[in-house]
């Protein structure tokens, strides 16, 4: 609809007989002679003032009047215009007992001329001040009456003024515009002209809210379109609805609604009326998008964080939306937010229930070069750790889902948690533990695919110990706590003092208990040979191997280095010099102490 258009739509008076209206078809009061009575006497003297007043802004009478607005030329004339118009509609109640009354008449006939003036005021005002009536101009200058209220007698003046100088511009502009906007509407909603008010504040507002929506990138989609969306374009749509929820819960919606409540403050009834046509479209279109999304798009692991994003965004506006929305009439808008957070959190536990079963499902068999860290360990760690970041949401979500029964979980020890009934882990805690479980029940598997079990207990203390590392950097060492780190990194030493046996416990034992004591040249012979063949032997088995944490390298070097240097360097000091008289023994001697260290200073060297 043409601006010309909505004008002749908005500005139509009562009756078409005002714009022919003239003071001189109305007989003097005394014209009979009679002496008038005292409703009489206040009615002439409020036709004696306000008459002037309307006819000279009659916006049919003359030029100026149609192209000049009463409250932007002079705003003391626009508040007597009010007040004689208020007046006006007293001086009809006190003859509105005679129809025939000629008074009420000539009062009915001002009053069409003076509402047909407001509509136009407050058109215009609407209209022209879109920049200052803006919702975010609004909220602005909700927030800074509600500071000031709040704040001290005793605070800096000069700070004061510096805020107050910082926004007065753009609230004196708004300031106005509402003080104006609320004086016209009271006034003809008293003078029964609610609906051309409300027809003409809805059509103006609601289309600020819905381009507002629709410039935030929220748009209204099919099940059908959302079918079809491939992952990069619907990530896309997610992403603006993401940014846009915040925007518009507490700048968008707030504002119209603080601005609504403002306007029509002396009708529940209006101001209820206005903001549900105003914003129910809109809100209806934002909320209903997640819902949208879940019940038309393939669940998936990988889409969990995106869903959670959305969780969020509704989840933690909620006061706000309640608020916003609590009349009965957009009762429906909060259920829709409502249906939509039941919607995501379905999605969630459905996709955590896909992402157990993906580590479940994992099949690779070959064993890892080095007994390194497997892929499915940092895939599922990168993955619990960003899960964590989300674990306030994910104690909402999941503290409505059914727990398990007690029978049908394994010992909390396995766990790594304390079996204490009177303190049950919550529900995030448990869930996280229970992935850790099934990915290292997997480990358990992958490690058999070894076919030296030293490398299987290698692999076991690296993999954990990447896990332990993981949860003790991240948030998941809030969830798990130190009782769960504490039990895990013995279970790390466990495994590495394991590997330790079985890959060098030959090498230790080759050597003597008691290095220094004399023997027969045969068994010194003996020990140098087999030491030399088990350590040379060990080297080049495990030289190749990795172990990516510093913090383990350093314990397994120093265990295994503690248990073998210190002894051949006592036995090799007390002992060769005996075989280098002997030449035939001379080549039994492989390694010096000094190479011995040296080899195992290199150990996993993959890793420098």
């Amino acid at each position: 609809m043409s601006i010309e258009g909505m004008r002749n739509l908005c500005f139509s008076p009562k009756s078409s007989s005002s714009s022919s209206f003239s003071t001189s078809h109305f007989p003097s009061p005394f014209r009979f002679g009679s002496r008038p009575s005292f409703s009489e006497s206040i009615t002439d003297k409020t036709l004696e003032t306000a008459e002037p007043m309307i006819m000279k802004w009659n916006p049919d009478s003359t030029t100026i009047a149609k192209v000049t607005s009463l409250f932007y030329e002079n705003r003391k004339e626009a508040w007597d215009f009010i007040k004689a118009v208020n007046n006006l509609q007293k001086a009809m109640h006190l003859v509105a007992g005679d129809s025939n009354s000629e008074k009420l008449t000539r009062c009915q006939m001002l009053m069409q001329i003076a509402m047909k003036r407001l509509q136009k005021e407050f058109y215009q005002i609407l209209s022209i001040n879109r920049a200052h009536l803006d919702p975010e101009s609004v909220s602005t200058r909700s927030s800074f009456i509600s500071t000031r209220s709040s704040t001290s007698d005793y605070d800096d003046e000069d700070d004061d003024k510096i805020v107050v100088e910082s926004i007065s511009e753009v609230e004196d502009a708004s300031s106005v515009a509402m003080t104006d906007l609320k004086l016209i509407a009271e006034c003809m909603i008293s003078s029964g002209y609610a609906k051309e008010c409300m027809k003409i504040y809805k059509i103006i507002r609601k289309s600020i809210v819905d381009e507002g929506i629709y410039r935030l990138g929220v748009e209204k989609f099919s099940a059908s379109q959302i079918h079809k969306m491939n992952w990069n374009a619907l990530d896309l749509r997610i992403n603006h609805w993401i940014n846009a929820v915040k925007i518009a819960v507490k700048t968008l919606f707030n504002g119209e609604r603080i601005l609504c409540d403002h306007v029509f403050a002396c009708s529940d009834s209006i101001r209820e009326s206005c903001f549900t046509e105003i914003s129910k479209d809109g809100a209806m279109i934002l909320f209903g998008f997640p819902e949208n999304v879940m019940k038309n798009s393939k669940k998936s692991p990988d889409k969990l964080f995106r869903v959670l994003d959305m969780y969020t965004g509704i989840s933690n506006h909620w006061p706000e939306i309640d608020s916003i929305f609590s009349f009965d009439s957009t009762a429906s808008v909060k259920s829709q937010a409502l249906t939509s957070l039941v919607r995501l959190g379905e999605y969630v536990r459905t996709a955590l229930n896909e992402f157990e079963s993906t580590i479940q499902k994992d099949s690779s068999k070959s064993p890892v070069v080095g007994a390194g860290i497997h892929h499915l360990t940092i895939d599922v760690m990168n993955y619990l750790s960003i899960l964590a970041d989300y674990s306030t949401i994910l104690s909402d979500i999941l503290a409505d889902s059914p727990q398990p029964q007690k029978n049908s979980l394994p010992e909390k020890s396995l766990f790594g948690f304390s079996d204490a009934e009177e303190s049950p882990m919550p529900a995030i805690s448990l869930k996280v533990a229970w992935l850790i479980l099934v990915l290292l029940c997997k480990l358990d598997i992958k490690a058999e695919y070894y076919k030296d079990i030293s490398f299987s207990y290698l692999f076991l203390a690296n993999n954990l110990q990447y896990i332990v590392a993981r949860v003790r950097t991240s948030n998941l060492k809030y969830l798990l706590g130190e009782e769960w780190l504490s039990k895990h990194e013995s279970k790390v030493k466990l495994f590495s003092s394991t590997y330790e046996r079985l890959g060098w416990g030959h090498v230790i034992d080759s050597l003597p208990k008691n290095p220094t004591v004399g023997t027969s040249p045969d068994k010194i012979k003996e020990v140098f040979k087999k030491f030399s063949s088990s350590f040379d032997q060990a080297y080049q088995k495990y030289s190749m191997c990795i172990i990516p944490d510093r913090e383990l390298l350093d314990d397994i070097k120093t265990s295994i280095g503690e248990k073998i240097a210190p002894v051949y360097r006592e036995f090799y000091n007390a002992h060769s010099a005996m075989v280098r008289r002997k030449r035939n023994l001379t080549c039994m001697i492989k390694f010096a102490p000094e190479d011995v260290e040296n080899h195992l200073s290199n150990l996993f060297f993959w890793n420098n």
